[in-house]
């Protein structure tokens, strides 16, 4: 991430995508609150979050990208996070595709490409987290977002571990394919530290995942590499949103 390159690890992929959710309600609540200072917290579960209305136009979007890959070339396996946002993602995509005449592809999902877990507080716009625990906010700006784990949650450091042993199964279970992940922005981040290779330098800042990007790793067989990052060319000026990084 800083142009430092560690040891590829081997991974028998012929390709992978990984593609951030679109827009999701709590996006939007974050954006307002961020705007107005509001303290309170998004209601509900992270994981039953849903697409807002633009997110499933993305969605959509996301279908016509899909149906433009050249046959032979493009996904020919999906694995999904099991949150909702992910999920409704995938479903508009693939209803998107098939009414372009893509045939329908084998999904999977799979625990481990969950979003990053935020303990206490899950849904917790930044004013909601400085208003509840001020004590928590300085440590998580002293930390730094890779590094900062709060109470009952998970750092970056923990979802590139499980995002680890994912890629590494994955490989063993699917030599050979070209790889579709629909999930999240701290998945997509976790996934270029994990394929960055071994000594790879953690990222001082964590790059940005717009909602709906495409990023890309071309694979020999033996190695992947990242070819694209945060790609939304298939989208209208209009349907970007930027990579904030959380729900």
């Amino acid at each position: 991430m800083n142009g430092r390159v560690g040891l590829l690890p081997p991974c028998p992929l012929r390709g992978l995508w990984a593609v951030r959710h679109g827009q999701s309600t709590a996006n939007v609540a974050f954006a307002a609150a961020e705007r107005s200072g509001s303290t309170a917290p998004v209601p509900g579960r992270d994981r039953d979050v849903p697409l807002s209305g633009p997110g499933a136009v993305q969605g959509a979007a996301l279908g016509d990208w899909l149906a433009g890959r050249t046959p032979g070339a493009g996904p020919d396996l999906v694995v999904c996070s099991p949150y909702l946002r992910a999920r409704q993602t995938w479903e508009a995509m693939a209803d998107r595709a098939a009414g372009l005449g893509t045939p329908r592809m084998d999904v999977l999902v799979d625990e481990r490409l969950r979003d990053r877990e935020m303990g206490v507080f899950e849904l917790h716009p930044a004013a909601a987290l400085r208003a509840r625990a001020p004590e928590e906010a300085a440590r998580r700006e002293l930390l730094g977002e890779w590094n900062y784990r709060p109470p009952g949650g998970e750092a970056f450091t923990d979802v590139a571990v499980r995002v680890g042993q994912f890629v590494s199964d994955l490989g063993r279970a699917a030599p050979g394919r070209r790889v579709l992940v629909v999930a999240h922005d701290g998945v997509v981040v976790a996934l270029r530290h994990v394929l960055a290779g071994i000594g790879a330098v953690a990222p001082e800042r964590l790059p940005p995942v717009p909602n709906a990007s495409v990023s890309s790793w071309d694979g020999d067989g033996h190695r992947l590499r990242l070819t694209s990052w945060g790609d939304t060319a298939h989208l209208a000026p209009t349907d970007t949103t930027g990579g904030t990084p959380r729900a």
